[in-house]
């Protein structure tokens, strides 16, 4: 039986792995679980599976919480602290880690210190502070095991494979809703359409992150760190139907790919498993689902994100930090309707020129590059013109 924590249980990827969970009551338990603010979700999911501890990053969430369990043995926790006790708590084997954004960097690093295994969704973790997070990982001899369809597939194609063999590494993308769009057309762009994500069911950051290839420029850099490979090696195709999730190419010419239907249960549950694979009880890949599979450039001028983050990973040292920080803000403000789609890389390239790179960082480095980015952001977006 292996013993689970789940870090962000109630956001899309959470609430999946819990369904994983449902699915193999013989194979997994949860002993802990994590959460922004909603807590009568998490309260619901932590009687469910009778959990040890609960944690809310808001402190009053996390009272309403502790008003509800009075009646448990649950401990409940609150805050940055409490979130990082609950990646740390008891004797678990394996840490899911999909908090949402910046939040989840020091819970998933303090998981790895305490020699905890990490099945990671929170790409941000690897972008921000992928050379600090990669050194743990190291130094404590633990596994990394990457839930994104993307990386997971690539984990697949290179199982048992010299590194030294991979050429390319080619991560698809759906394009997001507005793959169509054109330049004039994204301009007007409101946060609901934008939120009509043509093949994939995530949570509202996730998905406006999809529609700009913001999530896309992400996940190149995430490949960067987890499989060491040079940024110029890692290429983009947009693959509008989600059926092949990466391409591997070796040095004699050879490519794999994997494939599956767009649902993220699938390398969730070769996440938990791993390196073992479990039977599934949802979708199969179909023939049906093999007709017509298409693929094209991504727009790079219309979605100028996508070469933003390539340049910050070129960059290296805070600026991957400062634009998933600048990036949160202004995701944030676009939601609720506050800029317009195309204010949004407007204000990251602001933000990033204004930046003087720190090499090297610490992780004080990258937390004060993170609060320095989100402040700028926000003077910014203050002044851009408002969504109509």
């Amino acid at each position: 039986m292996k013993k689970l924590i789940v870090l962000g249980s109630t956001g899309s990827i959470g609430s999946q792995t819990l369904d994983v969970v449902r699915q193999h009551p013989d194979r997994f338990s949860v002993v802990a679980l994590a959460a922004k603010k909603s807590w009568q979700h998490l309260v619901k999911q932590a009687r469910e599976f009778k959990v040890e501890a609960i944690a809310l990053l808001d402190d009053e969430a996390a009272f309403r919480a502790q008003e509800e369990l009075q009646d448990s043995k649950i401990v409940v926790l609150s805050g940055r602290k409490g979130v990082e006790s609950v990646a740390t708590w008891g004797e678990a084997d394996l840490v899911v880690s999909s908090m949402v954004g910046m939040a989840g960097l020091v819970p998933t690093l303090k998981a790895v210190q305490v020699g905890r295994d990490v099945a990671l969704a929170n790409k941000e973790s690897l972008v921000v502070g992928g050379p600090v997070l990669m050194e743990a990982v190291a130094q404590n001899e633990v596994q990394l095991i990457p839930i994104d369809s993307e990386h997971s597939a690539i984990l697949q194609c290179v199982t048992g494979e010299d590194p030294k063999s991979i050429n390319r590494l080619i991560l698809t993308a759906s394009g997001g809703p507005f793959r169509t769009w054109d330049k004039k057309k994204l301009s007007q762009a409101r946060a609901n359409e934008a939120l009509q994500h043509p093949t994939w069911e995530m949570g509202a950051k996730i998905t406006i992150d999809s529609a700009t290839l913001m999530n896309k420029g992400f996940e190149v850099l995430e490949a960067y760190q987890l499989f060491n490979i040079s940024l110029d090696n890692v290429e983009v195709w947009v693959h509008p139907q989600s059926i092949i999730h990466s391409f591997v190419e070796f040095v004699d010419g050879s490519t794999l790919a994997q494939l599956g239907p767009p649902d993220m249960r699938t390398p969730i549950s070769y996440a938990l498993s791993y390196p073992e694979r479990l039977p599934p009880r949802w979708e199969k890949l179909t023939l049906e689902l093999m007709q017509g599979l298409t693929f094209e450039e991504p727009r790079w001028k219309d979605f100028p994100c996508l070469e933003m983050a390539y340049s910050a990973g070129r960059t290296g040292g805070t600026m991957p930090c400062v634009l998933n920080a600048a990036n949160e803000v202004v995701v944030e403000l676009f939601l609720k309707e506050k800029i317009l789609f195309t204010d949004i890389p407007r204000i990251l390239e602001k933000v990033m020129n204004e930046h003087t790179t720190i090499t090297g960082p610490s992780l004080d480095d990258i937390l004060g590059a993170d609060d320095w980015a989100r402040g700028r952001a926000r003077e910014i977006g203050r002044a851009c013109t408002k969504a109509p």
